[in-house]
């Protein structure tokens, strides 16, 4: 069971691009996206760190690729993992064409930076030889020398100027296959540029707010920023840039989606913050369930209500639900329905094996 929502997000209409075997913009599922920290001429590492975040839930992963010796390792990272992968490229263009050469799903560039028209048409021929769509990205803190003039200071216009241009760069040589970002560390530019954008241009968008900080700042700026412009219609792809372990990034980044019904994916459990009528612990048997419940990928609600306040009016909305009791009897229900009583000291191993149950029956429909 799931809540109607209040009111349907109506997506801003974009032209459909592929990044590998995902599908961005259109009407496709807004994909979630991080990036590997580790050196990718670690090849290990980064093979282990890519399955973790696409295990994780991310669709498309970006890995950096500073020198020769990255793009060409990308050949092998390629071979071991199931996820389209995006080379981040900066200045050298011959980095961008030697990761298409090496397999890479998608040149994360800004055609500005690459040089004189030659070298970027070495690039785009690269891109289209290989089937690799370009991500063109804008940021704040690397704005052209002479937009940067013009405008003084990054501000939503600059970044809209410089993601227009660096469009016609590559328009100019027939290329299409392409989405932008226009990212700043600040939410408020960041939305501003997005807005301006998105009536500028019909090509997807990527969303993120860069370098947004640690965990929990940067989970909050994050939230703030892409939800805003995730209401509007804003958005095709998103990254969550936080200085932390990046399979958090995914995380947060499903969540987001979640929130907003733009995404189906796991258990989503709805929980209250306890207090003082709670028949159970409820904080720690919220942590201990999204540990054991987050191989489930099937999309599942959960209600862990601590008391009969809210507990009763949860469960009816949600596919299973527990409600706290006196003395440790605490009411199970599925699909909204009473089912039995639950002693506190076996309720975890019952919620867990009727969202197993739960995720088993709706992946055999």
């Amino acid at each position: 069971m799931s809540l109607r929502p209040f009111r349907d997000i109506k997506r801003r209409k974009t032209r459909e691009i592929k990044v590998g075997k995902v599908k961005v913009g259109g009407d496709n599922p807004i994909s979630v996206q991080s990036m590997t920290n580790t050196l990718t001429t670690d090849i290990k590492g980064t093979i282990k760190q890519i399955n973790e975040i696409h295990n994780e839930g991310a669709d498309i992963v970006r890995v950096s690729c500073p020198d020769e010796l990255s793009s060409k390792s990308l050949k092998e990272i390629i071979k071991h993992i199931d996820v389209p992968v995006v080379a981040d490229i900066h200045f050298h263009y011959k980095r961008a064409i030697e990761a298409a050469e090496s397999g890479a799903s998608c040149l994360r560039i800004n055609p500005g930076n690459i040089g004189n028209v030659k070298r970027i048409k070495e690039v785009v021929k690269a891109a289209r030889d290989n089937e690799c769509s370009i991500r063109i990205g804008v940021n704040a803190g690397s704005l052209e020398k002479d937009i940067l003039e013009k405008y003084k200071e990054p501000c939503p216009e600059a970044l809209v100027e410089s993601a227009l241009r660096n469009i016609k760069i590559l328009e100019d040589e027939d290329f299409y296959n392409l989405k932008i970002s226009v990212k700043s560390s600040d939410v408020f530019l960041s939305i501003a540029a997005y807005r301006q954008l998105s009536k500028a241009t019909d090509y997807p968008l990527h969303l993120g707010i860069t370098e947004a900080g640690g965990f929990i700042p940067g989970s909050i700026k994050s939230s703030i920023g892409l939800g805003t412009l995730l209401l509007d219609g804003i958005g095709d792809t998103i990254r969550i840039s936080l200085s932390d372990n990046p399979v958090k990034e995914v995380k947060i980044g499903n969540e987001i989606l979640k929130s907003l019904n733009l995404r189906e994916r796991g258990v989503k459990i709805i929980s209250c913050p306890s207090c003082a009528r709670q028949g159970f612990q409820v904080i720690e048997t919220v942590k201990v369930l999204e540990n054991k419940l987050s191989h489930i990928k099937t999309p599942i609600t959960l209600s862990i209500i601590g008391c009969v306040v809210n507990g009763p009016g949860e469960a009816a909305l949600t596919d299973i639900g527990i409600t706290g009791g006196q003395k440790g009897n605490n009411m199970l229900y599925l699909s909204g329905v009473q089912s039995e009583k639950v002693l506190t000291s076996n309720m975890i191993k019952k919620i867990v094996d009727e969202v197993e149950k739960k995720a088993s029956e709706l992946e055999k429909n």
